[in-house]
Parts: C-alpha cells; structure tokens; sequence
C-alpha cells in the first residue's frame, strides 16, 4: 500500500517525532519497554537478514503472508538461509490498535497472532463500526482478555514507541509503500512471489 498524507496523517502523531536512527530506536524503546523489542524468527546465525517493514491492515502485506510467507518459512528460515525480522509500519488508526495488540501478547504467540490478523483481515480491519470489537474477539483466542485488550488501546506510551520506531524506519530506508524489505539493508518495495524473494535473498549484499 503506497504512503499518503492521508494514512500518515491517521497516526495521529505525524512525522514529527524525534527518530534518530531505527536500530537506535529501536534500542532505546526495548530497554524502556519490552514489548518494543525484536520480534523475529530464525536462526541469528544467518546469512541473510529480511526486515519486512508492514501494516496489518495492508492488503498487499496480507497477500504475502498469506500466499508467500508459508514458503519462505518452510525454505529459507527452516534451512538456516535467511532470519526475518518484523517492524511495525501502521498505516492507520485501526493497525496501529492492532500491531499494539500484537506486541503485548506473550513474544512466542507474536508470529501465529499477526498470521491470524493477515488470514482474516477482511473479517476485522474492514468491519466498519466494528474493528475494535472484532480485533477483540481474535485477541480473545490469543488469551487477551477484554479488560487487558482496552488497556492495551489505551497505553498511549505503547502507541508511541510504535510511531517512533516507524518514523525512524520511513527515514532511514525511505520507506514509501508497505510491504517492503531490507534484505542485508538493500531495499525492495512491494508483495513479492517467492522466486523474486529467493533471487533477491540471493543478491543481498554479504559483509
């Protein structure tokens, strides 16, 4: 989904916040909060590392998830080839709720939670009226209670420290559409099919 004035201005923050750098932010909010942290999967040992930057209520994002990421998974992260790492880039009010949920859930639920989101995305991201209530109820699967889930909602500290890390991530790799991926810190925008993903995991640059 490409980056408008309008999905930015939605966040409600702007691009006004200070965002020295995305691994200094990143740093600075996990030491603060835990549920800032990395949340990834795969081997640290790996050659390649992916960062998908991606809002849970982008339809591209969830087409890859969805019809990509298996797999990758299967092909690359299992075979010790590549480690993904996830970064937050909210496009909306709705996936910045939903990407705060995300991350105050237990960090080993993280991976299956957000697939769950991009499986049936139609069912809550575009619920109109009903996004929270229905963000809820998958939330409640996950183990989150209703109380826990409104206090997540309203943990504006959380919020933030999300905003931040995606201003920090929009200034250091230009990010203009979601999804996009830093594979060794070259960046590619779009949904990808997985043979393009395989070739540029191939010809990501090696220190």
């Amino acid at each position: 989904m490409q980056i408008t004035r309008r999905n930015v201005g939605i966040m409600g923050f702007g691009t006004t916040l200070a965002a020295p750098g995305l691994a200094q932010a990143q740093g600075a909010a996990q030491a603060a909060d835990p549920r800032l942290g990395v949340r990834s999967t795969g081997q640290a040992t790996a050659p390649v590392t992916v960062i998908e930057f991606f809002s849970l209520t982008c339809g591209h994002c969830a087409a890859f998830h969805n019809q990509v990421w298996p797999q990758v998974k299967l092909e690359l992260i299992n075979t010790g080839r590549i480690r993904m790492v996830w970064r937050d880039f909210p496009l909306d009010g709705v996936a910045l709720a939903a990407a705060a949920v995300a991350r105050a859930l237990p960090e080993e639920r993280y991976e299956a939670f957000i697939g769950t989101l991009f499986q049936t995305q139609d069912r809550w991201a575009f619920a109109q009226g009903r996004q929270i209530d229905e963000l809820a109820r998958i939330a409640a699967l996950a183990g989150m209670d209703r109380a826990s889930f409104d206090a997540v909602l309203a943990d504006e500290a959380l919020r933030r420290g999300i905003l931040e890390q995606r201003v920090a991530a929009e200034r250091e790799f230009q990010i203009r559409a979601t999804p996009s991926f830093a594979f060794n810190g070259r960046m590619h925008s779009g949904n990808l099919p997985f043979a393009q993903f395989v070739r540029l995991v191939q010809d990501a640059p090696r220190t």
